[in-house]
């Protein structure tokens, strides 16, 4: 009886010895992935698109499954079907959408004088009103900032161009492997994980993609929804840059609750510049309300909030934090990273406080 308990204590500390290597090398894999990702920006990129993208497409993959179809011809034509809704609209619009944007520039000048001369109607009316000077500190420190992204977008324009075909043709190769042998890959790579941390991590793993797929598809339809209704508003007023207006509101919807005001600003200057303070100005105005009403009252309690399932109050934080420290990138992740914060504590509150039956 003595032997045996000796062979099993042996036993019990070879194996945490087993478990503690295994831990030390599941991290040392996992922070070399991490750093090759960070360090080849060219593969990291493309793949990551590609991640997320498998993450929206992949629960499609079991429903075709359903009707009869096989695994992999689920997934060609899964894959297909993305690939088409991609790049016809992107042949389709980006022609069009380049034309405005080289149009637009030559309106920069004209916008720049009407901002500068209300500007100081404002500032000396408010001196009049009031005897105090707000200065021209703030309209020269903007007028420079909107102009130095203006010329550094258009500067760039050609290596950004060269990117998104680079991406063009790396994305829709990683995610047709993604899709096909993703859960290969993941399952071989939580294997290297500790015995008492592998269903732990294989839940919030599967729970977090889970949420980031179902978040992602959420903000695109948002995002779509904006876009469109804001493109046909506009078309419908006869404005010029209709698309270009249109889809930068879509994309600025991205951003929480500041994205909407950022999508308005530019059509609203551009009319009041081209047209004045007229009836055309207040029906712009009108439109970009009424877009960003539908989608904070339906659209986004519809979509965004019943997938991200926070409260608003954790919601509004978060994003106040990521704006503090990561700018407007942070408001746009720190919806997910509350989310999954969220997956991460009530899976650690489980472990220490076990339900009682």
């Amino acid at each position: 009886t003595y032997a045996r308990k000796v062979d099993m204590a042996v036993l019990n500390t070879d194996l945490n010895r087993s478990e503690k290597f295994r831990l030390i090398f599941f991290l040392v894999v996992l922070v070399m992935n991490l750093l090759f990702l960070v360090k080849v920006p060219r593969i990291s990129l493309p793949f990551s698109i590609a991640y997320l993208a498998s993450l929206v497409l992949s629960p499609f993959v079991p429903q075709l499954g359903k009707l009869g179809l096989s695994r992999n011809l689920s997934i060609i034509i899964v894959f297909v079907l993305s690939i088409f809704c991609t790049t016809y609209p992107v042949v389709k619009f980006v022609p069009n959408l380049v034309g405005e944007a080289r149009k637009f520039q030559y309106y920069i000048p004209k916008i720049e004088r009407f901002v500068r001369t209300n500007y100081q109607k404002v500032k000396v009316e408010i001196e009049d009103r009031t005897g105090f000077d707000i200065g021209d500190k703030f309209i020269i420190e903007s007028i420079e900032y909107s102009k130095e992204i203006t010329t550094s977008f258009l500067l760039n324009a050609p290596n950004f161009v060269a990117s998104f075909f680079e991406w063009l043709l790396l994305s829709p190769l990683f995610l047709f492997f993604i899709l096909k042998d993703g859960g290969t890959f993941k399952r071989t790579f939580l294997r290297l994980a500790p015995n008492f941390l592998f269903e732990r991590i294989y839940y919030l793993f599967h729970q977090f993609n889970r949420k980031l797929g179902d978040y992602i598809m959420a903000k695109t339809i948002e995002a779509t929804i904006v876009a469109v209704t804001i493109t046909i508003g506009l078309l419908i007023m006869d404005i010029r840059f209709s698309l270009l207006l249109g889809i930068l509101a879509g994309v600025t919807n991205v951003i929480p609750y500041l994205g909407p005001f950022l999508g308005s600003v530019p059509a609203l200057i551009l009319v009041a510049s081209e047209h004045g303070f007229n009836p055309v100005f207040g029906g712009i105005l009108i439109l970009y309300s009424v877009a960003n009403i539908i989608d904070i009252a339906i659209v986004f309690p519809i979509l965004v909030s019943k997938v991200v399932d926070l409260h608003p109050v954790i919601v509004v934080v978060s994003v106040v934090i990521g704006s503090q420290y990561f700018g407007i990138a942070g408001m746009i992740i720190s919806i997910p990273f509350a989310a999954s914060f969220k997956l991460l504590f009530q899976e650690v509150q489980k472990s220490l406080y076990p339900q009682k039956l």
